[in-house]
């Protein structure tokens, strides 16, 4: 009698049983990536914004003007491409979507900005 090679139809059904299940434990975890990458560009770009408006007001205050930077000066300020001010605050363009950080015209984040040439006293978060 010959002795035959292979895998039984059983010994293929069990890996890929068991592959089946593997995958379903790691697929959530390669999904959730995507969902921080997005709450890590939010906050970046929050931040990146945040930054740049301390910065002017701080070289307002030394350059002995007590103004604060309007929506499009905080705009200008901010390096890199896609990013333009908007009435309601800093729009930024990543990956084909859009963004705007809001801005608002007192320290307290309570009120909106409602044209570009309004003065930031407050950013907010996305």
């Amino acid at each position: 009698m010959k002795q035959q090679k292979g895998f039984t139809l059983i010994e293929l059904i069990m890996v890929i049983v068991i592959l089946g299940i593997l995958s379903a434990f790691a697929l959530p975890r390669f999904v959730d990536f995507s969902t921080q990458a997005t709450d890590a560009t939010e906050a970046g770009l929050t931040g990146a914004v945040k930054s740049t408006w301390g910065i002017l007001v701080a070289e307002n205050r030394v350059n002995g003007n007590a103004a604060f930077p309007t929506v499009t000066e905080l705009a200008a300020g901010i390096d890199g491409d896609g990013i333009s001010a908007v009435a309601t605050g800093v729009q930024v363009t990543i990956s084909g979507g859009t963004q705007v950080v809001p801005t608002f015209t007192d320290d307290s984040c309570a009120t909106a900005t409602t044209a570009v040439g309004d003065s930031v006293l407050c950013v907010g978060s996305l």
